[in-house]
């Protein structure tokens, strides 16, 4: 059982904002939502694994752009 989780794929060349959060995922505040380049928004959390597959694949993508958002 997960309680709490914290995720996050910080990158400075890519985000400036959300102090280089450039997606993450938590339930930190109460309810789970997702962090995606200075934006949040809430997400619907079926459970911690399909979560933490989501979040690699996004950070997955991201790995590979070059540019800065």
């Amino acid at each position: 059982m997960v309680v709490k989780y914290n995720l996050a794929f910080i990158n400075h060349a890519l985000c400036a904002k959300d102090n280089g959060r450039v997606v993450g995922y938590d339930n930190s505040h109460g309810d789970h939502h997702r962090h995606f380049v200075g934006a949040e928004e809430k997400v619907a959390f079926i459970s911690y694994e399909k979560l933490l597959e989501q979040f690699l694949d996004e950070v997955r993508e991201f790995r590979q752009k070059k540019e800065p958002i």
